[in-house]
C-alpha cells in the first residue's frame, strides 16, 4: 500500500509508540489519583503537556482533549457573542457555529474567492460590535490553502473579540502565528496516536465548560486522562519540534515533483503559493473517483475530507472556490509527508493519471 491521506491521519510515529507502551504495559494508574501510581502517570501527562506546548505560543496552557472536534466545540460553545468564520473551515467549526445560531447567536461565513483565501475586505465588514468570536483555519484540510491568521486576528481583536485557531492542519508543518487566544490540535495529525487532542487557551482567557464533572484539567475539561495518548501526542509533537525545517523542505521537494510530473490535462484546485505543499488537491475534468479508487486499491488517497467521506455530498470546500457540483466530484486530494519517498509518490501519480487516461478513452 502507498499511504497518500496524510491529511485524513498520519502514520505513527516510531517514538510516539515507544512513549506510550511503558504506560500501556506498566503504568495503569488514573493519572488524577494521589497515590504513587498516580503521581507517575500525573507526571508522564505534565512531560506531554510541556512537549506539546513547545510547538504553541508563549503565555497560554494546554488542555488535553480527546481530539480537534472536541476543542474546537469547546472553544466555540465556551465563548458569547457574535461568531464570525469561513465558508471553507471544517465541520467541526462549521457544524458548531450552526448549533450556536439555533440558541440564538449571530454568525457571519465569510467566502473565500477562487484559490481559497478569506475575503478580507468582507472580514473587515462583518467583524466589528457584538462579534464575540472569530474562528479561521491555519492550514485548510481540503486544499491546503494557508489563511491570513495574523491578520484575521487582529481584525478580532479590535473588535473586542477573541480569536479562535483551527490549527489542526498546520500545527508541527507551519509556524502558527502570533495573536491566537485559543488554539485547537490534534495528535494524528503529526504522528501520534487518535484519541487525543488539546486546547491552547491565553492566559486571561476563560471559557465555559464543555462537559461537567471533575474538572481535572487547568482550564476545567472534565474527564480521566489517559497518561498513554498523551504520551504518545508528547513525544510525537517533540519530534515534529526537531524535524520541523526538514519535514517541510521534504515537503516542499515532494510537491515539486509531484507538479512537475502531473499531466497537463489536471487542475489544481486552490493557490500554490499560499499553500502547504504536503497537500495536492487535483481535478480531471470527468473524471469518476469512485472508480478511480477502486482501479488504485493499493494507493491510498482521499475523494475529500475524511470526516465527510460518507455523505455523498459534494466538498463544501471546493463549492466554496466557485467549482461546479460535477467539478468537485472530479477532484481528488494527496497527501504526503515524513515518510513518503519520492519514488512511491511519483510512481502514484503516474499510476492515477493513467487510470484516469483509461477512464477519457472509454467515455
Amino acid at each position: 500500500m502507498t499511504y497518500l491521506d496524510y491529511q485524513a491521519t498520519t502514520p505513527l510515529a516510531p517514538e510516539a509508540l515507544a512513549a506510550m507502551l511503558p504506560l500501556l504495559e506498566g503504568n495503569f494508574a488514573n493519572p488524577h489519583s494521589a497515590h504513587a501510581q498516580g503521581r507517575a502517570a500525573r507526571a508522564a501527562v505534565e512531560v506531554a503537556r510541556d512537549d506539546v506546548a513547545g510547538l504553541l505560543p508563549p503565555g497560554g496552557t494546554v488542555s488535553f482533549t480527546s481530539g480537534a472536534t472536541e476543542a474546537l466545540n469547546w472553544a466555540i460553545k465556551g465563548t458569547s457573542g457574535g461568531i464570525v468564520t469561513i465558508a471553507t473551515e471544517h465541520a467541526a467549526v462549521l457544524d458548531t457555529a450552526a448549533a450556536e445560531r439555533r440558541r440564538g447567536r449571530d454568525v457571519v461565513v465569510l467566502p473565500v474567492g477562487t484559490e481559497g483565501l478569506v475575503d478580507l475586505a468582507a472580514a473587515r465588514a462583518a467583524i466589528g460590535p457584538g462579534v464575540g468570536l472569530v474562528a479561521a483555519m491555519l492550514v485548510n484540510n481540503e486544499i491546503g490553502v494557508i489563511q491570513p491568521i495574523a491578520e484575521l486576528a487582529h481584525l478580532a481583536h479590535a473588535a473586542g473579540a477573541l480569536f479562535l485557531c483551527d490549527a489542526v492542519q498546520g500545527y508541527g508543518r507551519v509556524r502558527i502565528p502570533d495573536g491566537c487566544d485559543l488554539i485547537a490540535v490534534s495528535a494524528h495529525k503529526i504522528h501520534g496516536p487518535k484519541g487525543v487532542g488539546a486546547l491552547w487557551i491565553r492566559d486571561g482567557v476563560t471559557l465555559e465548560p464543555l462537559m461537567h464533572g471533575g474538572g481535572q484539567e487547568p482550564a476545567g475539561r472534565s474527564g480521566t486522562l489517559s497518561p498513554a495518548l498523551c504520551a504518545g501526542f508528547g513525544a510525537a509533537a517533540r519530534l515534529a519540534k526537531q524535524r520541523l525545517g526538514a519535514d517541510h523542505a521534504h515537503a516542499e521537494q515532494l510537491f515539486r515533483a509531484a507538479l512537475a510530473r502531473i499531466p497537463g490535462d489536471w487542475v489544481l484546485n486552490g493557490a500554490q503559493g499560499d499553500r502547504y505543499p504536503g497537500n495536492l488537491n487535483l481535478r480531471h475534468d470527468g473524471l469518476d473517483v469512485a472508480r478511480l479508487m477502486s482501479d488504485l486499491r493499493d494507493i491510498a488517497f482521499s475523494a475529500g475530507s475524511a470526516c465527510a467521506s460518507g455523505s455523498g455530498r459534494p466538498s463544501h470546500v471546493l463549492e466554496a472556490i466557485g467549482l461546479s457540483a460535477a467539478e468537485a466530484r472530479a477532484s481528488i486530494r494527496i497527501g504526503f509527508g515524513r515518510y513518503t519517498t519520492e519514488d512511491a509518490l511519483l510512481h502514484a501519480i503516474d499510476r492515477i493519471a493513467a487510470a484516469a487516461r483509461r477512464q477519457s478513452r472509454a467515455a
